[in-house]
């Protein structure tokens, strides 16, 4: 059995080739593109929203290559733009971006009933195009006092050179557990609980189910902690799970009892 896989930045082109004995049936099916394609997806999505956060509040003074940023406030509803550029530029974490980011917000983040609407325009990381929108909606305090966050995805990821699109759909809710007390943003952390589905690369669909709450800490650039369900049609489960909470990129897929580890850059 051989398995080869290269790491891209914000999708990573994974594929398993199966031997078989002579006398085997059809070989065991462990391809788990739909699972790395979706890990892909949620990172690339959620280092949108991080990068949202980080410039409202530093206005782009932590990194050579963050982006202008320009508030327009007289306008309904108010809006921010996130300007990375047309050339790739690479950030402290490694990532290369260019392109904008579009924000519409109907009052503060902290505030009950706020809706943010984050739509990247010509928007690409490590050359992988992202389309779509990510709506964020503030549902309020739970019993415990940490507010939540109704954030729904619909969206896409494509190759630079058109070889392939993978498509992402989510509906999450987004639990501030910690750092909702302070005026920084590096302290802060959430759980991400919820379902969706997608398309992967070869056009196979699947559906999503975390079965344990997805750890977002805004000072990592990577999901790290928590269990994601990934179930292709027709296929077997594929199931990831990120680790217990080191800020490395690591995280491992596993089909029918194989391990594979897969690194974000």
């Amino acid at each position: 059995m051989k398995a080869q896989h290269t790491a891209l930045i914000a999708l990573v082109s994974l594929s398993l080739a199966a031997c078989r004995k002579e006398k085997e049936s059809d070989p065991i099916d462990l391809d788990y593109s739909s699972a790395s394609d979706n890990a892909r997806a949620e990172d690339a999505f959620n280092d949108i929203l991080a990068e949202v956060d980080k410039a409202v509040v530093d206005n782009g003074l932590r990194d050579l290559c963050d982006p202008t940023v320009t508030f327009d406030t007289t306008a309904s509803p108010r809006t921010i733009t996130l300007d990375f550029g047309d050339v790739n530029c690479t950030a402290l974490n490694g990532r290369q971006r260019r392109g904008r980011i579009r924000v519409s917000y109907t009052g503060r983040y902290r505030d009950v009933g706020t809706v943010i609407t984050i739509t990247p325009e010509n928007y690409h990381v490590n050359n992988l195009w992202v389309q779509g929108t990510k709506t964020v909606t503030n549902l309020g305090p739970d019993a415990d006092g940490h507010l939540r966050f109704d954030v729904v995805v619909g969206g896409s990821l494509t190759a630079d050179d058109g070889s392939w699109t993978a498509t992402h759909s989510a509906q999450r809710t987004r639990t501030w557990i910690e750092g909702q007390d302070t005026d920084m943003i590096l302290d802060d952390v959430y759980l991400i609980s919820g379902s969706g589905s997608g398309v992967n690369r070869n056009g196979l669909a699947y559906t999503v189910t975390i079965t344990s709450p997805l750890r977002i800490a805004i000072g990592c650039p990577y999901i790290t902690q928590g269990i994601v369900r990934i179930v292709p049609e027709g296929r077997p489960e594929r199931v990831i799970d990120y680790g217990t909470g080191t800020c490395d990129g690591n995280f491992s897929v596993t089909v029918l009892g194989h391990i594979f580890g897969v690194t974000i850059g």
